[in-house]
């Protein structure tokens, strides 16, 4: 088969020059003069349905010349395709359909000339789906130009006058745009422009715009009372009788610390936007269609013409090639009616790649195996993979050609198309679910969902039928934006042109247009953020993009994210600056409130009240500001947390106070990739290397002999394999066996799984399987590796070969299949086996007839025969967290097969209780004593060491709740395989709770039993989120472990809020996928981790990480330190500023309370920034125990959610040492020099620097060669700017003996006491770090 890779969308060209002249005007075929007898001929011919024109149509005008007689007659004979018979070698399309649907002759195709709908033409859509037919009462189809001027020569004109060109119909069309209204539905004209502006397709984590980027940081900033405060006493400087010093003294250090935060801030966004970028700049694959009219200034109703791929297999058909009668016909047509009527398709179709940013509401996205979906999509056409194609042989390739080479059906097909069609191209599609005529494709929907199972989406058969070219005709009318991610209600009209289609709205069906409709629900589309998992090349027009697609609106907008230590810090801010409130009463008061002028006591009050400013140190932000900016440095450059990105600085401190932790399952606990892992058949149980044991057996089992020819191979079947194994063995050995084997059997038919095969990077042919359920896969590929591999499956047959061999060895005939559902919990078929290999299907009493069913134990103890095993191994796999299915089967005699069978049927056409009549057939006849062959246990893999850093999170008081989209019963599994639910811990189950006082009853029972685990879904999490918020949430927050299952994204974003409000603790959540974003947000810390599918999760979190056992060093060793370092460095710059605040406090009092500054300009600039910040700052790199001691008692981190590092305790104790410490430096020092004059200046502030210097060090528990630089450094430059300030200092006094010990003498009365203090401390009560570290 030549390739086609060079052009994809080949476009369909005019018919080309000819050599051979030979047609004469004479040869009119006598079926075009009459269809009506050549209709009755061709049914007796061919007994295939025929759809015929009404009689307006089947005949031409007598007044018509021969040679347009002939033309029409040709036109009609291949309906639209335009040059009848004689063209078909060109568009090639009829050929290929007829010998595949039809297996006629090559001159089929004038028997059906001139032929249009019969009445049963009305029923065919519905076999594809539903949908409806409009037509016009005329009941005709559209018809060409060429022959509506034939007619009626005055149709022209109208035609002609109707319209522009297309492009500047699209020109207009954009020009004329309406706004999107998102509360209304919408119609969508598939690969053409819009009529209403929809909203671009951006992802957007960014808080910020141009716009509200200043407003929303300085409401943020000035929400905190501290900010406030000092945004005052700036503001009082403006007051002459307020102002004390230089008014940038007070404005500077609020400038300074507002451009910090604002700058780490803008960053922060700045670096979202730019990981943003990355997402929205993706490339993917557009179709562009251009309007072949546009050339040709004519606006016309747009004819389908068929693509030229499908002429590769005109001469295998034996169609006889006739360009030169064509050449001849179409040049006298062509002279006659003028240049550029000829037909053409509906639009030229080429490739164009464009940014995920770029894509808009209309564009056609050509999609394949592992690519993200970036909108909300319809999925319209699904192409054959090229590889699988070229496995088929020769003669289905016209079958394969017409949908992997976008070719077209004809127009009556298109949409509808006969039963009969549709069963032919599934009968020739063999590659299942790889993407097929039938229209089918396989999407991953865990970034959604978090479901794991792959889900089946289907083409509507109105647009897989359709030429690609075409698909500018359809139109898609789709419901306002929602957030119900399974739910879709939907309309795809195919009209006559694609000027209908984009005129919106106002179309109206005119005479003679033939309007199609399919009904579109949730199995046609594919969210954004779900990736195509078949290997099959999807086509999908896109409905809503950027924040009208379903995972953005179940994604909350982004906050700004405030950490507990701020509000801490706050309300403690508050208290200074009541106390500084008080402090400036009380000196008032005891001068007495008197209101002389020019000394009016409230005036006093407020320069007392700049004078304590410093009590609320403006530094503090600044200092907390620049720690964050450290720690976030820290983790980003951990080499034990590779790739970890901190996108929100300003809450590191809260990962050393998280009591709650909510993790998604899928892709953050697990890997999501099965592995079958033990198998149990009922006397013996295989696991690890016993499975080459097994190997053995079906080894044996199935070795048949390969003498014979390979027209009658002969076939194993349950009751030939017994005799197959080894004579010489013993009785034993020769059961277990023929156990291990029939199970084997039976994993490798009972399933829904399909082969499929694609080239690797290497250009090798790499075989894979596709289903929708990960488990089924995991057990047919162990079924390969034990040596039995399935080959091929389609709708009709599964054919089983040796693994060792690749010899056929097991050829089934599927003739019921029972899917899995989630209330079921099983799955069945029913095969009749081959005896040897043969073409067509054995006769129902040829051959043995089994019921093979499979299913979770719950369901199946009570359907297999009585047992003594069954309870106890799936227990005990159960144990292990393997996900557990029995094995089952029962053989069948003809009688009993056709005896289900009708009464199946039966109970097939009811109208209502159809499903429970169809279920109570099955377990009537088949669901009860089936032989019960083995278990099975499959394990769910779990992400790299994700049991030890669930128990080390739990040792360190965590409470850890698993929210999930995935199944009850995988969620209970993953649960007990990670050890998040203890070895014998009950596991209390809520599942499909509807009733009020059933839900009031497991609350009841769950606060008598609060050591257990709770399993919920989501239909009863909605119940008490409902009707029991506060009662379900008061329960919850006591039990060790909570587990929901079924969880919407909103419905996770729910329980994190609730969990926040009710205990007021700090709540962490932690996921993948897009469905976690919602959650992620509405956290007060949120992690993702950098999924295999996508970022989306990472980019909107506040910390990102690649693993999950990442986060016990974020939270146990960046937590720790984050949070320790912050409030030992938030105490000590309040203590700076307090003690400056208590001299200024003293020299008040010595001067008979006057509000006079003590350090005034530089020096009290300097004191807050040169001579003591350095120190201060580096407190951001002391820590009190190394990494492996916090790793190695976790119950440290549970010392940190207490808040015990800052609370009101610490805070009055550094209160308390500040106001001893300046009381003692400002008293001795007036005591020692005098009270005013600036040798006590000298002495008061070199004792001042001098102690907060040896207070730094006193504080510091573990040493860092920078904080030794900086403590010497500081004091240095401060030894050298002495004689810099003479304005201040008597400096002739700073150089005698005098001046040193008093400054000695003072700071050891300062300091000593203070240090013995904490020494005492220690050693009487010591900290939990210093019991560890044995000190």
């Amino acid at each position: 088969m030549p390739s086609s890779d060079s052009d994809p969308y080949p476009h369909s060209k005019p018919p080309d020059s000819h050599v051979d002249e030979s047609d004469s005007d004479l040869d009119i075929d006598l079926e075009e003069l009459d269809p009506q007898a050549t209709d009755k001929n061709h049914h007796q011919q061919s007994g295939q349905p025929h759809y015929s024109r009404n009689s307006s149509e089947q005949r031409p005008p007598s007044s018509i010349a021969l040679r347009n007689l002939r033309m029409g007659g040709l036109r009609r004979g291949a309906k639209r395709n335009g040059y009848g018979e004689l063209g078909r070698s060109r568009d090639g399309n009829d050929e290929d359909a007829d010998a595949l649907l039809r297996h006629d002759d090559a001159n089929h195709g004038r028997h059906s000339a001139g032929s249009a709908a019969h009445d049963e033409d009305a029923g065919l859509l519905s076999e594809h789906g539903g949908g409806g037919r409009m037509r016009t009462s005329s009941g005709r189809r559209r018809r060409s130009f060429a022959s509506d001027g034939l007619r009626n020569i005055s149709m022209k004109l109208p035609s002609f006058m109707s319209g522009n060109s297309g492009d500047q119909s699209n020109h207009n069309e954009e020009q004329e745009q309406e706004e999107d209204d998102p509360s209304s539905s919408r119609l969508v004209a598939v690969g053409s422009s819009q009529s209403t502006r929809f909203p671009p397709n951006i992802i957007s984590n960014a808080k910020y715009t141009a716009w509200s980027f200043l407003p929303v940081t300085l409401y943020n900033e000035f929400s905190f009372f501290f900010n406030m405060y000092f945004l005052l006493v700036a503001l009082s400087q403006a007051i002459p009788a307020l102002r004390i010093g230089y008014l940038s003294t007070y404005v500077a250090p609020l400038a300074f610390v507002l451009f910090i935060t604002l700058a780490k801030e803008a960053y922060d966004d700045i670096e979202r936007r730019r990981r943003d970028n990355e997402a929205n700049s993706e490339e993917y694959t557009v179709l562009h269609f251009e309007d072949p009219g546009a050339s040709l200034g004519i606006n016309r109703p747009r004819r389908k013409m068929k693509s030229s791929h499908t002429r590769k297999g005109s001469k295998r058909l034996g169609v006889e090639v006739e360009t030169d009668r064509l050449s001849d016909i179409q040049e006298e047509e062509e002279q006659a009616e003028g240049q550029g009527l000829r037909q053409l398709p509906a639009s030229y179709v080429s490739e164009i790649s464009k940014k995920s940013k770029d894509l808009k509401v209309g564009d056609v996205l050509k999609l394949t195996k592992g690519h993200r979906v970036p909108a909300d999509v319809i999925i319209l056409k699904c192409l054959a993979h090229e590889s699988a194609a070229n496995k088929e042989t020769e003669e289905d390739v016209p079958a394969k050609e017409e949908v992997l080479l976008l070719d077209h059906i004809e127009d009556d097909d298109a949409g509808e198309g006969s039963s009969k069609n549709a069963e032919a191209s599934r009968e020739n599609d063999n590659n299942g679910g790889g993407g097929s005529s039938s229209g089918e494709t396989f999407i991953r929907t865990d970034q959604l969902d978090g479901e794991t199972d792959w889900k089946l989406r289907l083409a509507s058969p109105l647009s897989q039928k359709l030429g690609t070219e075409e698909l500018v005709r359809l139109r898609v009318t789709g419901g306002k934006p929602d957030k119900r991610v399974n739910e879709f209600v939907g309309t795809l009209e195919l009209l006559p042109s694609r000027q209908d289609v984009t005129s919106g709205a106002s179309y109206s069906p005119r005479e003679g247009d033939d309007v199609k409709a399919a009904p579109l629900s949730i199995d046609n589309t594919a969210w954004a953020n779900t990736v195509i998992a078949s290997n099959a090349t999807t086509l999908a027009v896109i409905v809503y993009t950027g924040r009208q697609t379903r995972s953005a609106l179940s994604t909350s907008p982004s906050r700004s994210k405030t950490g507990l230590l701020e509000y801490e810090i706050n309300s403690l801010t508050k208290i200074l600056c009541f106390l500084t409130l008080f402090l400036s009463i009380v000196l008032v008061a005891l001068q007495g409130f008197s209101t002389a002028k020019g000394n009016v006591w409230y005036v006093k009050i407020m320069r007392f009240l700049v004078l304590f400013s410093t009590i609320v140190p403006i530094s503090l932000r600044v200092n907390l500001d620049l720690g964050k900016s450290v720690y976030s440095w820290f983790i980003q450059r951990d080499p034990g947390i590779p790739g970890a990105v901190v996108r929100t600085s300003t809450i590191p401190e809260d990962l050393g106070r998280i009591e709650y932790l909510l993790s998604d399952k899928t892709g953050t606990l697990t890997q999501n990739e099965m592995e079958m892992k033990k198998i149990h058949v009922g006397t013996v149980s295989y696991a690890n290397e016993a499975m080459d044991e097994v190997a053995t057996y079906v080894k044996q089992g199935f070795n048949l002999s390969s003498s014979a020819s390979s027209a009658s191979l002969a076939l194993a079947t349950p009751s030939s394999t017994y005799s197959a194994a080894n004579v010489g063995a013993t009785r034993t050995r020769r059961e277990i066996g023929s156990r291990v084997r029939d199970v084997v059997l039976a994993l490798a038919l009972c399933h829904n799984v399909t082969p499929t095969s694609e080239e690797d990077e290497n250009g090798q042919t790499v075989n894979s399987y596709q289903a929708s359920s990960p488990d089924e896969i995991a057990i047919v590929k162990w079924t390969e590796s034990v040596g039995l591999r399935l080959s091929h499956r389609d709708r009709n047959n599964i054919v089983l070969e040796s693994a060792e061999t690749g010899r056929p060895v097991v050829k089934v005939r599927i003739l019921d299949i029972f899917p899995f559902t989630s209330e079921g919990k099983r799955m069945g078929i029913i095969v009749q086996f081959y005896e040897k290999l043969q073409p067509g299907n054995p006769s129902l009493g040829s051959s043995e007839i089994w019921f093979y069913q499979k299913g979770a134990d719950t369901v199946m103890s009570s359907i297999v025969a009585a047992n003594d095993w069954l309870d106890e191994e799936t227990a005990n796999m159960a144990r292990e967290g393997l996900r557990t299915l029995v094995v089952g089967r029962k053989r069948l005699s003809l009688k009993e097969y056709q005896e289900f069978s009708a009464k199946y049927h039966e109970a097939s056409l009811a109208i209502s209780g159809r499903e429970a009549n169809m279920q109570a057939v099955v377990s009537q006849y088949l669901e009860h004593n089936l032989e019960l062959l083995g278990v099975t246990g499959v394990e769910d893999k779990l992400q790299k060491d994700v049991k030890p850093s669930l128990e080390l999170l739990r040792n360190a008081g965590i409470k850890i709740w698993m929210l999930t989209g995935d199944k009850v019963e995988t969620a209970r599994c993953v649960a007990v395989s990670s050890k998040l639910v203890a070895r014998g811990q009950y596991i209390h189950t809520i599942a499909k709770l509807r009733r009020k006082d059933g839900a009031q009853d497991n609350l009841d029972l769950l606060r008598s039993k609060t050591d257990s685990c709770l399993l919920i879904d989501g239909e009863s999490l909605a119940m008490y989120l409902t009707h029991f918020r506060r009662e379900f949430i008061s329960v919850a927050v006591l039990l060790p472990t909570v587990v929901a299952c079924r969880c919407s994204p909103t419905q996770k974003a729910e329980v994190a809020k609730l969990i926040k409000e009710y205990t007021k603790k700090r709540v962490c959540c932690i996921g993948d996928g897009g469905n976690d974003v919602s959650m992620i947000q509405a956290a007060d810390v949120g992690v993702g981790i950098v999924g295999k599918e996508g970022r989306q999760a990472s980019l909107a979190a506040d910390f990102s990480i690649e693993q999950f056992h990442h986060l016990t060093k974020l939270l146990v060793w960046h937590g720790r330190n984050s949070y320790k370092r912050s409030a030992k460095l938030a105490q000590f710059v309040i203590h700076r500023g307090l003690i400056i605040a208590v001299c200024q406090t003293m020299y008040s009092i010595a001067l008979k309370f006057e509000p006079e500054g003590l350090y005034k300009d530089w020096l009290m600039v300097g004191y807050a920034t040169v001579y003591t910040a350095m120190p201060v700052l580096s407190l951001v790199l002391d820590k009190d125990v190394d990494e492996d001691l916090a790793n190695l008692y976790p119950e440290l981190y549970k010392e940190l959610t207490s808040g015990s590092s800052l609370s009101y305790r610490t805070f009055f104790v550094w209160v308390f040492v500040s106001i001893y410490q300046g009381c003692l430096i400002q008293g001795l020092s007036q005591v020692l020099t005098g009270v005013d004059g600036p040798r006590m200046l000298a002495v008061s502030y070199t004792v001042l620097v001098l102690n907060e210097l040896l207070m730094v060090a006193i504080e510091i528990t573990t040493w860092h060669w920078v904080m030794v630089v900086s403590i010497v450094g500081t004091f240095l430059m401060y030894i050298v700017s002495i004689p810099f300030l003479g304005g201040y200092f008597d400096l002739q006094f700073v150089l005698t003996l005098g001046f040193l010990w008093r400054v000695a003498a003072i700071a050891a009365i300062s300091l000593i006491p203070t240090y013995a203090a904490k020494v005492i401390r220690r050693t009487m009560k010591p900290p939990s770090y210093r019991k560890v570290q044995g000190i």
